[in-house]
């Protein structure tokens, strides 16, 4: 067995552009700036965990700048010199030393996991928990697209990679405007797909219930986050009036979250974001709370790279909650990757990667192509 002593924390700032934009409420991204972090024991095995928001600051309040600067200067002295399977306690001292920074600390709990299972020559599910399945659902998100680039790009995802599923982003534009698109989108599709909407919690009340039984009535299954992070007694409202299940994300940033939307019955689903609760540790305790409940879970992304994503998925495969698919589709909206052999997709399935830690080996040339001078 490696050394398990932490002997080094290294952070590394790597812009990687989209092979197409990508459309938020309030942002447009044509690139995906990623904190890439390595966690290195003294045996030589080195892990790897990304740090990465959503759309940048306004979606998590961080930044793979500002995580920079927290991993260096706070988090990585706590990690280093310490044995990697004393990952428990190290995060626990990360809550001691720096409130909420969640993104960043998922980065490192994601670089320790990989580290710890690569120095151990087992895959990161078997560190949480073993094998519960070998694939996912991956539901594909458009973005904010006008209706006939929506239909081309829903076309050639179904012939190529097979979705049964797509999200497609709200809350930029007009309300009646929005609906309407999503609307005669649902009717030029015919029911061949399921179709999602995602506010980012851009509607008020009055908007959403005004327009969300129209969505409802065109056809779309499921509605994320229409209503503000904390307005949790709109989201019950909607939850029980409309009929259509709904998706907490920005409401559940942490398990005392889910505990709240869960006591306020005020979702169906809770948005499973291994990066915005804080790692993997905080991931299984979310989803614990949800399935006691009877709340299904979703492996949402936050569009990280191959690194985060694999480890999402580890987390989802290794985790009998996550029982509403996911949208773990991050590497497939980079233009390259930077890793030597890609994820599998296929057949609106994101596989499981095998081998050690998360599965996947660094291509050094790509990544120093993408590391920002």
């Amino acid at each position: 067995m490696s050394d398990l002593t932490i002997a080094k924390v290294e952070t590394r700032l790597l812009d990687v552009p989209l092979f197409r934009p990508h459309g938020f409420a309030t942002y447009t991204a044509t690139a995906q700036p990623i904190l890439l972090v390595s966690v290195t024991l003294d045996g030589g095995v080195t892990g790897y965990g990304e740090g990465v928001v959503p759309g940048g600051p306004w979606w998590g309040g961080e930044s793979a700048e500002t995580m920079k600067v927290i991993i260096d200067g706070h988090l990585a002295p706590i990690m280093e010199g310490r044995q990697v399977n004393e990952l428990a306690g190290i995060m626990a001292d990360f809550e001691r030393s720096v409130a909420n920074m969640r993104f960043a600390k998922a980065a490192c709990d994601v670089a320790m996991h990989d580290a710890w299972a690569r120095a151990l020559d087992i895959p990161v599910r078997d560190l949480l928990g073993g094998r519960v399945r070998d694939e996912i659902d991956v539901t594909w998100a458009l973005g904010v697209l006008p209706l006939d680039e929506a239909v081309a790009e829903i076309e050639e995802r179904i012939e190529r990679y097979g979705h049964k599923s797509f999200k497609l982003k709200m809350g930029s534009g007009d309300p009646a405007v929005d609906t309407a698109r999503i609307a005669q989108l649902a009717q030029n599709l015919g029911g061949k797909v399921g179709l999602r909407i995602d506010v980012n919690a851009r509607w008020d009340r009055l908007t959403a219930l005004r327009y969300l039984p129209k969505l409802a009535e065109a056809g779309v299954e499921l509605f994320e986050q229409p209503t503000p992070a904390d307005d949790l007694a709109t989201l019950r409202e909607i939850t029980t009036r409309i009929g259509v299940p709904v998706m907490a994300d920005e409401s559940v940033c942490s398990p005392a979250d889910a505990l709240a939307v869960v006591k306020a019955q005020a979702a169906d689903v809770i948005a499973i974001k291994t990066t915005k609760l804080g790692g993997l540790q905080e991931s299984k305790k979310t989803v614990a709370i949800a399935e006691a409940a009877g709340l299904a879970c979703h492996g949402a992304t936050s569009l990280e790279g191959p690194f985060g994503t694999a480890a999402s998925i580890h987390f989802a495969c290794a985790t009998k909650g996550i029982s509403f698919g996911s949208e773990l589709f991050g590497p497939m909206l980079l233009k390259e990757s930077y890793t030597t052999t890609d994820l599998e997709y296929g057949d609106g399935v994101v596989k499981l990667p095998e081998g050690p830690g998360l599965g996947l080996e660094p291509d050094w040339d790509k990544i120093n192509h993408f590391t920002r001078n």
